[in-house]
């Protein structure tokens, strides 16, 4: 099989979902109501993070909803990120907000999630909609695992009885998909592994699917995959490369060239998981909208 054949286009993917999303907002246009309105803070001038904010301040237009970004220098107190969380729960107008993280080292952004009201964290990170994720309950589901979920299900990849083998344990994607991936409905049987996990390379040759979310670059190698295995890279980085017209270029956790000679099924970076980040946003915010 071509490298080609195996690659699952999460651009496409994301764009047919686009579509349907674009659909529910026109046909809420149509009957007088508002459009969803999805807000995003960002502080501090983080470039992947600027970047990630205006991809989703597009993808928001493409769709017909309405877009708002907060952006806030370095040194905003942790109060002032704080007063402005406050207003935008009480702010009517607004369905569902982001915060941009990694935020400045001073803030906490335990306390910072905390704060945010359940009805509107569209990105699924309040301790109320992870326990909800947790029961099996209705919830807005963290972006990044419900895109991947959404991607094997598009994709025609059947997790029902396959061992599911995880790499990384974060909150924002590792440990909510190795929840989503087990229970009814996915049926996998999943397992977690992370920096102090023993024989590593034994555990993810056992694995049908791969979810790598690591955050090392390259990190997965061919000989760490089972011949067949699909490969979810959720890993991203910018590595300098004076050769590109950029000065960098982007890379995955996964080693893409060796890995796709022995996977069946694999995830490019950029194009694969990261579309399906943002589409899934938009997905909880036009939730939002209909529940309120």
């Amino acid at each position: 099989m071509n490298i080609e054949d195996k690659i699952i286009d999460g651009k496409a993917i994301a764009d047919a979902m686009k579509k349907e999303i674009a659909a529910e907002v026109a046909g809420m246009l149509d009957k007088g109501m508002d459009a969803p309105h999805l807000a995003a803070v960002i502080v501090g001038e983080d470039g992947a993070s600027k970047t990630y904010v205006a991809s989703k301040e597009k993808a928001c237009q493409s769709v017909g909803m309405t877009s708002s970004v907060y952006r806030l220098p370095e040194n905003t107190s942790e109060e002032e990120l704080l007063k402005l969380i406050d207003f935008l729960n009480n702010d009517e107008e607004i369905d569902g907000y982001i915060i941009q993280l990694p935020l400045p080292k001073h803030i906490n952004e335990t306390k910072v999630i905390h704060s945010i009201n359940p009805k509107k964290d569209v990105d699924g990170f309040t301790p109320h909609n992870i326990g909800l994720m947790q029961l099996g309950e209705p919830c807005f589901l963290p972006a990044t695992p419900a895109g991947i979920v959404e991607l094997l299900k598009r994709s025609g990849i059947e997790t029902a009885g396959k061992h599911v083998v995880v790499l990384g344990r974060s909150n924002i994607v590792g440990t909510p998909i190795s929840v989503m991936l087990s229970r009814k409905g996915a049926d996998a049987t999943v397992t977690i592994c992370h920096s102090k996990t023993e024989n590593l390379p034994e555990i993810t040759r056992q694995a049908d699917i791969l979810v790598v979310a690591i955050g090392k670059p390259k990190f997965l190698k061919a000989d760490m995959v089972k011949p067949g295995a699909v490969v979810i890279d959720v890993g991203i980085h910018r590595i300098e490369d004076n050769t590109t017209e950029k000065g960098y270029r982007i890379e995955g956790d996964v080693d893409f060239d060796e890995v796709a000679k022995v996977a069946s099924k694999i995830t490019p970076v950029p194009g694969g998981v990261g579309p399906m980040t943002i589409v899934e946003l938009l997905y909880n915010t036009l939730q939002a909208k209909k529940r309120r």
